[in-house]
């Protein structure tokens, strides 16, 4: 590739690399250079606000937040309280992701089994979902037994996931 310098000579333009990844290429699609961008920052520490490049602390947070959500349709179901039941439904079935950078890293760290992952989580929110239409409807045992399918999706998700995942990500203490 050729450029012009500030005194307007025809100079070879420098490649540079991020991460170790050459710059795209005639031969890179935009597709491609942006995977590789991604791939290469999902690797590099998160230095600029301390966080260590190990944990994924969105993921953590998400499921907290999701935990407290099924804490709460259990209990809404208990007391009736359909709205209650309604709305954690929904804070389950749309549920964030994390930041690109950090689903980045977790799709490569559960490897071959992201299908399996995405699937657990699938499971959950069309359970989910299930538990709010339950819940418009004012129906207890639709909503125990949808609850129940969600939570058979988080318990095998958390049986085959939770431990690697604490392996590699450890809580900061």
């Amino acid at each position: 590739m050729k450029g012009e310098n500030r005194a307007g000579r025809r100079v070879a333009a420098e490649r540079h690399s991020v991460a170790g990844i050459p710059a795209p290429g005639r031969y890179w699609t935009g597709a491609a250079a942006a995977l590789a961008a991604c791939l290469a920052l999902a690797n590099l520490p998160a230095v600029a606000d301390g966080a260590d490049a190990r944990e994924p602390p969105a993921l953590r947070g998400i499921m907290l937040d999701l935990d407290g959500a099924r804490q709460a349709i259990a209990d809404g179901i208990a007391r009736e309280d359909w709205r209650a039941v309604a709305e954690a439904a929904r804070r389950i079935a749309e549920h964030p992701q994390p930041p690109l950078a950090e689903k980045m890293r977790i799709l490569a760290f559960v490897g071959s089994d992201a299908g399996r992952f995405r699937g657990y989580d699938r499971q959950a929110r069309e359970a989910a979902r299930a538990i709010g239409k339950a819940a418009r409807r004012q129906d207890r045992p639709a909503a125990a037994a949808a609850f129940a399918a969600m939570q058979d999706a988080c318990i095998a998700c958390h049986a085959t996931f939770r431990k690697p995942f604490q392996e590699r990500f450890p809580a900061r203490r």
